[in-house]
C-alpha cells in the first residue's frame, strides 16, 4: 500500500474540530518494519502539515531496565510482554490523548545500550497526530487492553518471516551480539514473542504488507 494513501488514512483519523488529537498505533511481530512505516509517515505528513504536526512515541521506551529485569528473572526473556511497563505505557498514553495544552514527554530506548532513556522524546502541544509502535498492542489480555482503548486504529505490519528473521539477526550483530548469539537470541526469545504478535493479527483495523527487503 503506498505511502500516500497510508498517510491520508492516518491524518484522517485527527479530529477536524478543535485541538484534540489522535493516535495511531503501529503493530507486528520483531524486525517486520513497523519504525520504518512509522518514520515513513512520519516524514510525509510532516511535509504536509509541519513539523509540529505529528510525534513518534514508540513503545520501547518502557522495556524495564536490565537491573529490574535481573531481580524479577527475566533477563533472558527481554523483549517478551511481561518484560515492559504495560501499565505505565497506557498511562502515557492517556496524557498524550488528553492533549491539555503542554509538552508531554516520554522515555526512549537506546538500541547500543538496550536501555530505556527518561523523558528522551517530547510530544509538543501542536502535535494533532501521534503515531506509537510496539509489539504487543493487540494482545487481548490486562494491561495491553488499557493501552488499547487510547489508539484510534492500529495496523499491523506483516512481512516475510525468513526476511525478518534475517534482518534480526543483522540488528543484533550490528549492535554487539556475534554471529551465534543473535541467531540464537532471534530463534529462541524474538521469534517467540513473534507467535505472540502474530496471533493478534485479526484485531488489527488494517493490515500492512512489507515487501521490502529492509527494515
Amino acid at each position: 500500500m503506498h505511502i500516500d494513501h497510508l498517510a491520508r488514512r492516518a491524518a484522517a483519523l485527527v479530529p477536524s474540530e478543535g485541538t484534540g488529537r489522535a493516535i495511531l498505533g503501529i503493530c507486528g511481530a520483531p524486525g517486520a518494519g513497523k519504525s520504518t512505516l512509522a518514520e515513513a509517515l512520519l516524514q510525509r505528513l510532516r511535509s504536509e502539515h509541519g513539523a509540529e504536526w505529528a510525534a513518534h512515541v514508540p513503545m520501547d521506551g518502557f522495556h524495564l531496565a536490565d537491573v529490574q529485569l535481573a531481580r524479577v528473572g527475566l533477563a533472558d526473556r527481554k523483549g517478551a510482554p511481561e518484560t515492559f511497563d504495560a501499565d505505565g505505557y497506557a498511562a502515557l498514553l492517556g496524557r498524550i490523548a488528553a492533549s491539555t495544552g503542554g509538552v508531554v514527554y516520554a522515555p526512549g530506548f537506546e538500541r547500543e545500550l538496550e536501555q530505556p532513556i527518561a523523558a528522551a522524546l517530547a510530544v509538543p502541544p501542536e502535535a494533532r497526530l501521534v503515531i506509537t509502535e510496539g509489539n504487543y498492542l493487540l494482545v487481548d489480555e490486562r494491561p495491553w487492553r488499557a493501552a488499547r482503548l487510547w489508539l484510534s486504529e492500529v495496523w499491523f505490519v506483516e512481512t516475510d518471516p525468513a526476511c525478518r528473521v534475517e534482518r534480526l539477526i543483522r540488528r543484533h550483530i550490528e549492535f554487539g551480539k556475534s554471529p551465534d548469539e543473535a541467531r540464537d537470541w532471534v530463534l529462541r526469545s524474538d521469534e517467540a514473542n513473534a507467535r505472540i504478535v502474530d496471533a493478534t493479527k485479526s484485531r488489527a483495523d488494517l493490515v500492512v504488507v512489507n515487501d521490502s527487503a529492509e527494515a
